[in-house]
């Protein structure tokens, strides 16, 4: 089987089975949407400390969209704040190689799935979308709970 066929399997079998889908309670929510195409997420994410114990989220949109947030939720919940924000990065940077970046499969798992779509500009932002979500929810969830000591989601 040829790589780009075993990549098109994963993102297809997200897709189709997508982990995490269905909202349920968090500590943040954030409704993000995709200009160019219309695709739409709302992301709940619920932490314990500084881990990531929930990521939950409805969608509407692509394969690529829908794909990407359930890979997205398979590679955060259970990790650090920090950890989930390094995974994160590393998604970001496959995203922006411009179909030069083969992503590391020990950090990004599923996710290298995506390297082919980095080669389409229009596309990135698709398989951004619900990592900007989380991004964003996880940080407002942090503003709103600070009593807790939580890593510092950067830009």
């Amino acid at each position: 089987m040829k790589l780009d066929s075993m990549y098109q399997d994963i993102i297809l079998d997200h897709y189709r089975n997508p982990h995490g889908k269905g909202l349920r309670d968090g500590d943040a929510e954030v409704h993000h949407v995709n200009p160019t195409c219309g695709d739409e997420i709302t992301l709940r994410v619920k932490l314990d400390g500084s881990t990531v114990v929930d990521v939950s989220y409805e969608s509407q949109g692509c394969s690529i969209s829908q794909a990407s947030a359930s890979v997205m939720n398979d590679l955060v919940v259970g990790r650090t704040v920090g950890e989930a924000q390094a995974v994160q990065e590393a998604f970001l940077e496959l995203m922006q190689s411009k179909g030069q970046g083969e992503g590391d499969e020990e950090v990004l798992e599923d996710a290298v799935a995506f390297a082919g779509v980095s080669k389409y500009p229009a596309r990135v932002k698709c398989a951004l979308l619900g990592w900007m979500a989380w991004k964003d929810a996880t940080a407002k969830a942090l503003a709103e709970h600070p009593a807790v000591e939580h890593p510092a989601v950067t830009d």
